[in-house]
């Protein structure tokens, strides 16, 4: 059966006809997290062939629990998704995918673990996934040294592709200046020009502090102080609490549920510097994502002049665009 999307204009790189082309694996690799994928009828005496005809073998690498399952997991449904529909039309050059799935529990040390597992035992032709950045940063080197291509899904931290690129890892997503770019001017011009950022105390959250840091001075704001915060904290409210100076708002850089916990932190303890302002949160936690025309929902918490806390949705297509780029909120 035809699905109504392969009619469209836009969806012409994404036909699966068996063939590989640098721009169709490029096309369903960036889309796997959507399932992208296109299905034809393939006569029986060749489907008995693809059976037999040697996999390619595909590792993928997530958190499938601790800190970062939420995203690990959708993930997964995504590249299972994807692949069987890849298998379906035909598979690539006429050989089916296989992907051997490594849960590396949110923990960098069991990441680099599974990678080499995958290289040296499972023997994957390549390999995809990642989520949290500093288990990317750790499982890098595994990858370089086999020589074996990883494409990255999230990760965002900035030396992955910068300082610490690798000709054998790349990634077909933003990273965290883009976004700072984006999001800074608005921060600045519509909510405050002082800020106190919060953030998760690892590489994608040190990476994402700063790139705010010098987005919003480039944009006439200052930050004026910063607090990190452990990955995986469950109680942020200490923490919260310990968050002192003058600023007009509080800039939280989170994800899933690191985000609940700081949301939860900030609406507990309503005396926190009351009528500073807004406290925003660069966040999508898993549990309230809402897709935009332009991007994921951001979750913004906002204090009035005093009282208590309320929250508002702020939609991505609500949120200003750089040189009318997508913006969009995701972590780590």
């Amino acid at each position: 059966m035809t699905e109504r999307w392969h009619d469209e204009a836009w969806a012409k790189d994404m036909w699966w006809s068996g063939k590989t082309t640098r721009r169709k694996f490029l096309a369903l690799s960036s889309a796997a997290a959507g399932a992208m994928g296109a299905t034809i009828l393939v006569p029986a005496p060749w489907r008995e062939a693809f059976g037999q005809a040697k996999p390619y073998k595909v590792g993928v690498l997530q958190p499938l629990s601790g800190t970062g399952a939420a995203g690990g997991k959708t993930a997964l449904v995504g590249t299972q998704m994807a692949v069987e529909r890849i298998n379906h039309s035909g598979g690539v050059n006429g050989r089916p995918i296989e992907i051997v799935v490594a849960d590396y529990e949110s923990k960098p040390d069991v990441g680099r673990r599974k990678a080499e597992k995958m290289v040296l035992e499972d023997k994957v032709d390549v390999a995809e996934g990642g989520y949290l950045s500093n288990v990317c940063l750790a499982c890098m080197p595994v990858f370089e040294e086999h020589k074996t291509v990883w494409m990255i899904g999230v990760c965002l931290d900035t030396t992955i592709t910068t300082s610490k690129c690798s000709r054998y890892v790349f990634r077909p997503f933003d990273y965290a200046p883009a976004q700072a770019v984006a999001i800074s001017p608005y921060l600045v011009n519509k909510m405050g020009k002082k800020w106190h950022i919060a953030f998760l105390d690892y590489a994608w959250g040190q990476s994402t502090r700063d790139a705010y840091i010098e987005q919003i001075k480039k944009n006439g704001g200052e930050v004026v102080g910063t607090t990190g915060i452990p990955l995986g904290t469950a109680d942020m409210a200490p923490f919260v609490s310990k968050i002192s100076g003058s600023f007009d708002g509080l800039f939280g850089i989170f994800f899933g549920p690191n985000a609940v916990s700081f949301t939860s932190a900030i609406y507990e303890d309503q005396s926190l510097h009351p009528g500073d302002g807004p406290a925003a949160e660069h966040a999508v936690p898993q549990e309230v994502l809402r897709p935009g025309r332009r991007g994921p929902q951001a979750d913004r918490s906002v204090r009035p002049a005093a009282g208590p806390l309320r929250a508002v949705q702020l939609r991505g297509d609500e949120l200003p665009q750089a040189g009318d780029a997508e913006v969009q909120v995701p972590g780590p």
